[in-house]
């Protein structure tokens, strides 16, 4: 019994192991949308295009997805403290190549080095903090690293705005240099791996080491070829598009056949056997919503605020802060009730308050919106979000073994990237189409046939020639600004359409949160039979 995680205890004060292992996480988190803002700046300074520019954020995204799946086998081969570390020195050596990168090509190739080092960082973290916290507590902990996870996000545009409007985009890297350090000196001294960590490895390595290439490969091939395609997918037109078309076939075959291979092989790389866990598989479903819903919401209220409204990326950004000042003092209350509630019930309460703030968002939402008015809207939509994040990744938990921890947090923080890219794609793919679709029912009254629309149209025409315009070219500048304001309603309207979809997605999930196996809150990882 001496070796079991419930009796095993670490040498530091958890809360020390917590706030180091989750400034690991919040740097690498942070990193994924800092660089956003800065593509026009890296693109002039390195002499390429603004479509050259965004493999900047793909190749980082690939070579990040491709890691996360696998972080709790490779945790098992090299051991899970040597293995973060190793993260982090990969993740803070390839910062300061990437700001110091003298062409695009060497950018990404140090980005893709870049992203396979941060694979592993919010893994491990997760996974040291289930194994450092006993399981009535670890809500508790998953809430301190649920603040990382949802605030970096909300963060990292503003924050990358003003470093590369006052200083130089190289140093939305360099910042990561003493933080890196730190964290890698702290980790040594203070994380250590659980007594049943070490027999585990003992006997793999008297069993010998099998390495399974065709999973890494299937998994390569499949998730390269899928990040690609969602983040590519509405530039190239979807299937209009050759290029696209090949990459989801390459990505579906890929995909099917690893998932058929590791369920036989019989040293797999991910182990899709967990998914029998109903828990499990449930808790991953909602963390891949939850990511969509997180990120579409995190790119379209900047992208509203800045194409339709002209708020700088700094002012869009502070629209966000509040919201997360006011998450920052929800997660420790959401921590403090998975102790005292079953967690299907908070992950009900918060896919409610999401569903909600989504429908609010299609009545509040106007061209007329103020700063204040746009602050608090934020607010509501992201109320919900705390709520569903900690008790979500506490269920995923439940009824799993202690030595799969790290798989457990691997696969969980997949599917919540993997969500967000197929949110940010998704929502970008809605938008463009409900515009248009908005912009061919508008140009049915603009036309001199609708009395209204002469109406403004004479109006205007007036208002140009009084400001000293010849008769004709009144009329065309009227014209102009008219299809300029029809433009603008048709994407104001496309966002309402959008965020209704996420409205009905998040009360979809609702409903679906109701059949969660129910965990008793003062023993954290035991089921209770209802």
């Amino acid at each position: 019994m001496a070796d079991t995680p419930e009796v095993w205890k670490p040498k530091f004060n958890p809360w020390l192991i917590a706030v180091v292992v989750a400034l690991a996480a919040f740097m690498e988190v942070l990193d994924t949308s800092i660089a956003n803002v800065a593509l026009p700046h890296i693109a002039g300074d390195l002499g390429a295009s603004n479509d050259e520019s965004t493999w900047v954020l793909t190749s980082y995204l690939v070579s990040n997805a491709i890691v996360l799946p696998i972080s709790g086998w490779l945790a098992g081969l090299f051991g899970r403290k040597r293995f973060f570390l190793l993260c982090i020195f990969m993740f803070t050596l390839s910062s300061l190549l990437c700001g110091a990168a003298p062409s695009l090509g060497i950018l990404i190739l140090f980005r893709v080095i870049q992203g396979v080092g941060g694979g592993g960082l919010q893994p491990m973290a997760q996974a040291i903090l289930a194994d450092t916290f006993p399981p009535q507590k670890r809500g508790l902990a998953f809430a301190l690293y649920g603040i990382t996870a949802i605030m970096a996000p909300a963060i990292g545009p503003t924050l990358g705005g003003w470093i590369t409007d006052n200083y130089s985009w190289r140093w939305i890297f360099y910042i990561n240099l003493p933080v890196g350090l730190i964290t890698l000196f702290l980790v040594m001294r203070v994380v250590e791996d659980p007594p049943y960590f070490s027999l585990n490895r003992a006997r793999d390595k008297t069993a010998g080491v099998r390495v399974d290439y065709i999973g890494i490969s299937l998994l390569t091939l499949g998730i390269g070829a899928l990040q690609i395609l969602l983040d590519k997918g509405q530039e190239d037109d979807w299937f209009g598009s050759h290029f696209i078309v090949a990459l989801m076939a390459i990505s579906a075959i890929s995909l099917v056949s690893l998932v058929l291979w590791e369920l036989h092989t019989k040293t797999p790389v991910i182990d899709m056997r967990m998914f029998k866990n109903f828990n499990f598989a449930v808790a991953n479903l909602m963390m891949f919503v939850l990511g969509m819903l997180l990120f579409s919401s995190l790119v379209m209220m900047p992208q509203f605020l800045q194409t339709l409204m002209g708020y700088t990326a700094e002012s869009a950004g502070l629209v966000l802060s509040l919201a997360s000042v006011i998450m920052l003092f929800e997660m420790p209350l959401v921590g403090q009730l998975t102790t005292k509630i079953p967690a299907k019930y908070i992950i009900a309460f918060g896919w409610l308050c999401l569903a909600f703030g989504m429908w609010y968002s299609t009545r509040d939402l106007d061209l007329l919106i103020s700063f204040r008015a746009a602050s608090e809207l934020r607010i509501i939509q992201a109320f919900g979000l705390a709520f569903m994040f900690v008790p979500i990744n506490l269920s995923a938990y439940v009824g799993i073994p202690p030595e799969k921890s790290n798989s457990v947090s691997g696969l969980v923080n997949f599917m919540r990237n993997i969500g967000s890219s197929v949110g940010t794609s998704m929502v970008t793919t809605i938008l463009a189409r409900r515009a248009q679709f908005h912009q061919n029912m508008l140009t049915y009254h603009a036309t001199g046939y609708d009395p209204a629309f002469r109406n403004q149209l004479n109006g205007l025409s007036g208002q140009l020639m009084h400001a000293g315009a010849t008769p004709p070219d009144a009329r065309v500048q009227a014209y102009g600004r008219l299809y300029q304001s029809l433009q603008v309603q048709s994407q104001t309207l496309a966002y309402v359409d959008t965020f209704m979809v996420l409205a009905i997605a998040a009360g979809i999930m609702f409903l679906l949160s109701f059949i969660v196996r129910k965990n008793d809150p003062s023993g954290g990882g035991h089921v209770v039979a209802e």
